[in-house]
């Protein structure tokens, strides 16, 4: 890409994860792509103390940054000589993250164009040994001072950008690289490629709205720059439509992806989109139940999904269909050697799965009870879109000093919200209940739940009892 300023950046940090560890020193050259313009260098103090890991791959001590200006201190200088440049980096997802890190602990999104040497030179030069810097600088014997420094692999990283560059054709396969994939022709007339370039690269629900101002499509991202893009780069039936319907694309900032997937449902339900194709069944008229039979083996049965039936037997989860309610039934019976006859898939004893050998007898009793409920309870669980407890959910919020909140009580979600960290009026469970926004619970509400906390195993959970509360706070 000829007339464009590059970025060219390296960081060296006390660690390899982002969220984890800081960054020790920053190097950036400023690069049209023939010429160099200016450049940046500086070690910055990390806060803490540097590993001896990193001391031995970098030659940075922690004397050497005793005096050295903390990240803060400099961030406005970053931001000002990469403004309005392509951030490009090796690995560049590494470098750009470590800042935007950094740059989030200030309350500061920082957000640029990106475009990766490694993947460039991929394409550029097919059929090297490798397309780490250090395979690239031998390949090209490439003079480099200072190897895990800052700036010596910035001026490396520059180097092989500008042997791209040189080469005719690659500004080209450059530029699809920056956006993604996305061709000017592909987007709608009314939307471009600056207007993708500007959505942010956070997690939240998007909307595609046609010339009328209506819905078109409701989706949901952890980096909605990055998703809406991918809906422009696919040549699908999908991508052809939005071609010929969005005219204006906005977003909600959620923080947490757990809202992001519950805020998109319940929206699609509400706004009934016409470009979007699931979550749009509102009834769930069958459910499947469990209970213990006179010999002690847990059963699973079909049924009709009404209000007798859920009062007078324990629900395991509801279904759009018999069809649905067996095919879960069916996957679990595989997944953990279960009895077809005891799960409701067959009538006959013994079952055919015994007759193969895929059931261990639960059903002819030569398989214990105990035995066989080990498994069953599994099954049971992994099955379950009914929550036996009530408690509170707490996710990173929109911002840096927020929390984001989802409520689930009488077993299904009863809504969510934002809370202030600094939020201290009456009591902290009296703060959660009052940041909860009511929305309809549906089946699939609850399943999105289960499945990000099995996702999500540390996830902060903070049980109540409803009748301990108070009727102030229920």
């Amino acid at each position: 890409m000829k007339n464009k300023l590059y970025a060219v950046v390296d960081l060296e940090t006390t660690g390899g994860k982002a969220s984890m560890e800081k960054v020790i020193e920053v190097a950036i050259v400023l690069f049209d792509g023939k010429e160099i313009i200016d450049s940046y260098e500086t070690l910055i103090h990390p806060e803490r103390a540097i590993p001896s890991s990193i001391t031995r791959l970098t030659g940075i001590t922690n004397e050497m940054v005793v005096d050295a200006p903390k990240f803060y201190e400099v961030a406005k200088k970053i931001v000002e000589m990469t403004e309005g440049a392509i951030f490009v980096a090796h690995n560049v997802r590494f470098d750009y993250q470590f800042l935007r890190e950094e740059f989030g602990r200030l309350g500061f999104t920082f957000s640029r164009k990106q475009l990766c040497t490694v993947r460039l030179s991929r394409k550029a030069f097919p059929g090297l040994r490798g397309y780490g810097l250090s395979k690239l600088i031998d390949h090209f014997n490439i003079p480099i001072e200072n190897r895990h420094r800052a700036m010596g692999d910035t001026m490396a990283t520059v180097d092989v950008l500008k042997r791209i560059l040189d080469q005719e054709g690659n500004d080209d396969m450059a530029n699809d690289l920056i956006n993604q994939g996305v061709k000017e022709s592909r987007l709608p007339k009314n939307i471009s490629i600056e207007m993708l370039h500007a959505l942010p690269e956070v997690c939240g629900v998007y909307y595609f709205l046609d010339e009328d101002g209506d819905i078109a499509y409701i989706g949901k991202s952890t980096n909605i720059r990055k998703r809406v893009m991918q809906h422009f780069a696919k040549a699908s039936e999908k991508a052809l439509k939005l071609h010929r319907h969005v005219n204006e694309i906005t977003f909600e900032k959620t923080g947490s992806e757990l809202i992001a997937l519950l805020y998109e449902s319940q929206l699609i339900k509400e706004e009934k989109p016409y470009i979007n194709r699931a979550q749009k069944v509102y009834q769930f008229p069958y459910m499947v139940h469990s209970y213990l039979d006179i010999w002690g083996y847990l059963r699973f049965e079909i049924a009709k999904n009404n209000a007798t039936n859920r009062k007078k037997f324990q629900m395991v989860s509801e279904y759009t269909s018999v069809m649905s309610a067996r095919g879960f039934l069916s996957r679990l019976r595989e997944e953990y050697q279960l009895c077809s006859f005891l799960c409701g898939i067959e009538k006959g004893v013994p079952c055919f799965d015994f007759q193969i050998h895929q059931c261990k007898g639960a059903c002819t009793k030569q398989e214990s009870a105990e035995d066989y409920n080990n498994r069953a309870w599994e099954a049971c669980e992994k099955l379950s879109t009914v929550f036996d407890k009530d408690f509170f959910i707490l996710e990173p919020g929109r911002e840096e000093n927020e929390y984001a909140v989802v409520q689930v009580e009488d077993g299904v979600c009863k809504g969510f919200g934002f809370l202030d960290k600094d939020q201290n009026h009456g009591s902290y469970l009296e703060s959660l209940f009052d940041t909860i926004k009511p929305y309809p619970a549906y089946p699939e509400t609850t399943r999105i739940i289960r499945r990000y906390l099995r996702k999500h195993p540390k996830a902060k959970t903070i049980p109540y009892n409803k009748n301990e509360v108070g009727e102030n706070f229920g």
